[in-house]
């Protein structure tokens, strides 16, 4: 099944996919409707990503592991 290979992403991928959806819908869009809604279109794609990660990603193998430790 494809959700078994879900890799875990950074709180900052979904942070830069909010933060590029609304600096796309006002300024990109104003200028340009083509270019804004392609940006729009990519950062809803990354946020819904980040999403997908952060519900599916395994966490388990992570919380054994101490900090520091590889």
């Amino acid at each position: 099944m494809w959700l078994s290979r879900v890799a875990p992403l950074h709180g900052s991928f979904m942070a830069t996919a909010m933060v590029g959806f609304i600096i796309s819908a006002i300024y990109v869009y104003s200028r340009s409707k083509t270019w804004g809604f392609t940006f729009m279109l990519f950062f809803i794609l990354m946020f819904i990503a980040s999403i997908i990660s952060m519900t599916y990603s395994p966490v388990m193998p992570e919380l054994g592991r101490k900090k520091g430790s590889k």
